[in-house]
């Protein structure tokens, strides 16, 4: 039997093998969400304090259901907080099967495995457990799974903010070590360039057309050239960028027969930095690598082709005042809870990116992921428990 305040690492490996086992990529989270749901109520969690936000209809994308928030009662003493995982994965996780092997957790075919984030989810639902099976004292809980993070942390974006409350103290629970307390993260933008060519018989009268794929080619060539592909460092400031995806007029392949100049394509990318107008001077430095691009290539008549230009911030970098109430009270819990803890900046994005934009300050901690993405992923169960220790530890102080 575990001691009062600690958990129950058989239960906490059976939530986790649980929620693995259920496909649920990114914009098909309602069966993950159900099954979350059903897990709660057979905790004892009353049915009208599970509920679901219409996110799905603000989100640009197609999607399943809107955000998991479920509300916990608790002494109007202490605190309330609120946990946050999303519930989503990507989609090289469809058809994972969870096996353990060892002191980790690995999919037993040729799939990632979705410990991000259903290890977040499965700490989360283990704090929840532990709490009510042996009725320890803590305050106003709100945990929420979210939607979408995968494809843009939608989720966090959309999410219905007067579900939430105004919790002092929030957490979020994504990545791979749980004595690593994540306090800022990079923002995103996103941009798309369309380019409007000429057709032209590419045997008979190749000098009439105006090849949008080799403006698209001149351009990110002229982007590479310049330093603005990849890592990116202007004297004191750094960001990243990259080109995604190239496609025709349906969202298929550019272009078709050789015998024709292709006069069209998309290009889409992503500048991330934690400087906000730096990242902007990122995606302007696209913006005119394709307008001069398209500028210099003429046929034989003179004309040009047309580009148009789009981009929007997807999520806005935040940093944490190390001195602030909740990185001081993490640091403190995480240290409670037998970790070293330190603090980090991330460049990915994280929920938290959102939930600070929201007005709630949060700190993200990990989870023993390894690998994510790709089919060498697993999940460290050390880590994984210590995760739900400090899950627990956060949530009675």
């Amino acid at each position: 039997m575990p001691q009062m305040d600690q958990i129950d690492q058989e239960q906490a490996l059976g939530f986790l093998l649980r929620f693995l086992a259920i496909e649920g990529t990114t914009g098909n989270e309602e069966a993950i969400g159900r099954e979350i749901a059903t897990v709660l109520g057979d905790l004892g969690v009353p049915a009208e304090a599970i509920r679901w936000d219409d996110a799905e209809r603000r989100i640009p994308l197609p999607t399943q259901t809107g955000n998991l928030i479920v509300s916990v009662a608790g002494d109007s003493g202490i605190p309330p907080k609120l946990f946050a995982a999303h519930r989503d994965t990507v989609p090289l996780c469809a058809g994972a099967q969870p096996v353990v092997a060892g002191d980790r957790v690995v999919p037993r075919g040729p799939t990632a495995l979705g410990g991000d984030n259903r290890a977040g989810v499965a700490c989360l639902v283990t704090m929840l457990a532990t709490l009510q099976r042996h009725r320890l004292q803590h305050g106003p809980l709100t945990l929420v799974f979210t939607v979408r993070e995968e494809s843009g942390l939608w989720g966090a974006r959309q999410i219905d903010t007067g579900l939430l409350g105004r919790p002092p103290l929030a957490f979020n629970v994504d990545g791979p070590s749980p004595a690593a307390l994540t306090i800022g993260a990079a923002g995103a933008a996103l941009w798309e360039v369309e380019i409007e060519g000429r057709a032209a018989h590419a045997g008979l009268h190749p000098e009439q057309g105006i090849s949008a794929p080799l403006i698209a080619a001149s351009a990110l060539a002229a982007i590479h050239r310049q330093g603005w592909f990849g890592k990116i460092l202007r004297q004191d400031r750094q960001g990243t960028s990259n080109v995604g995806s190239l496609c025709g007029r349906d969202g298929g392949s550019v272009g078709g027969p050789t015998n024709v100049v292709t006069d069209y394509v998309k290009v889409a990318g992503e500048a991330r930095s934690h400087d906000g107008k730096f990242g902007a001077q990122i995606v302007s430095a696209y913006r005119r690598a394709f307008s001069n691009a398209a500028r210099r290539m003429r046929n034989a008549s003179g004309a040009t082709a047309e580009v148009a230009f789009r981009s929007e911030e997807l999520y806005h970098a935040f940093r944490l005042d190390p001195a602030s109430e909740v990185v001081r009270f993490a640091l403190d819990r995480a240290a409670a809870a037998g970790l070293e803890p330190s603090l980090r900046i991330s460049d990915a994005g994280l929920d938290a990116n959102w939930f600070v934009r929201h007005g709630l300050p949060m700190v993200t901690f990990g989870v023993g992921q390894r690998n994510i993405h790709s089919t060498a992923e697993h999940l460290d169960l050390a880590d994984f428990f210590a995760s739900c220790r400090l899950a627990l530890s956060l949530a009675r102080a």
